[in-house]
């Protein structure tokens, strides 16, 4: 996968801040860019969310960008949400290098936990993967994230809503103003520039996107039981979702076998 071009009207550009005599970084970008990728990608494989799932996906891209945007530039990472009450998870994943994010949302076949819980994954180069998992309370996103950092990252961080598309990430640093942090309100937020003292860090740009393709979903067709392979080509046609952003593919069988071949050949 490609990194976004500069000049890509898709791109959402995050700004990271630290927020001197308040020892914390912000991060703070206009995701409508992100959004718009978003929605065509529904459209173009014909999904719909109810407006309220769909809302919730949306903040819960938005979160792991600004979280990606506060990582180290080699890191990647997934976050799936588990609204125990709601019968629903949310997945979204992304890296830096190349800056991408995507996501989908399930409903069917969800499996009961008992209650709301967040599990992270990371992974970066020449490292073993780690993973968290902390529970969380009631069906906001931005919650669930601030209680992810709380439990997992052990440090306090918030999120924020701003004008339209707009959202926030301000996390604690060593010594950070803790009662300050903790404090702040929505109606704080706008008034950042002329109350506090910004210093301009880097600036990071992302875009919507997965790279899925119907070559590269077929090895978890390839897994599968030969009784349950022709159950799928009854009419020889497959319909494979991909399982980290919904895109939905339609495969003849004959496509998949000739790719099938290739793998024998070139195990032989």
């Amino acid at each position: 996968m490609s990194e976004p071009l500069p000049d890509d009207p898709s791109i959402v550009e995050t700004h990271s801040i630290f927020v001197r005599k308040r020892n914390a970084l912000l991060v703070r970008a206009d995701f409508s860019p992100l959004y718009i990728d978003y929605y065509l990608h529904l459209m173009q494989h014909g999904l719909r969310h109810e407006p309220s799932a769909d809302t919730m996906l949306k903040e819960a891209l938005a979160a792991v960008t600004l979280h990606l945007c506060s990582r180290p530039q080699d890191e990647t990472c997934a976050w799936t949400l588990h609204f125990e009450e709601l019968g629903m998870n949310l997945f979204v994943t992304g890296s830096t290098r190349p800056g991408h994010v995507t996501g989908r949302i399930f409903t069917e076949d969800v499996r009961s936990m008992g209650k709301n819980l967040l599990i992270a994954q990371i992974t970066r180069p020449n490292q073993d993967s780690r993973q968290s998992m902390v529970d969380f309370q009631g069906f906001d996103v931005l919650s669930a994230a601030e209680q992810f950092y709380i439990q997992s990252e052990q440090r306090l961080t918030r999120f924020f809503r701003g004008e339209d598309d707009e959202m926030l990430l301000i996390a604690a640093q060593p010594d950070c103003d803790l009662a300050w942090l903790e404090g702040l309100t929505d109606e704080d937020i706008p008034l950042l520039g002329e109350q506090e003292e910004l210093s301009p860090l880097e600036k990071r740009s992302y875009i919507f996107e997965c790279g899925c393709a119907p070559e590269r979903l077929y090895p978890l067709l390839q897994r599968l039981p030969a009784d349950d392979l022709a159950y799928i080509w009854a009419d020889g046609v497959a319909t494979v979702k991909c399982p980290r952003c919904a895109a939905v593919f339609n495969t003849p069988q004959e496509v998949f076998e000739e790719w099938l071949g290739k793998q024998v050949v070139d195990g032989e």
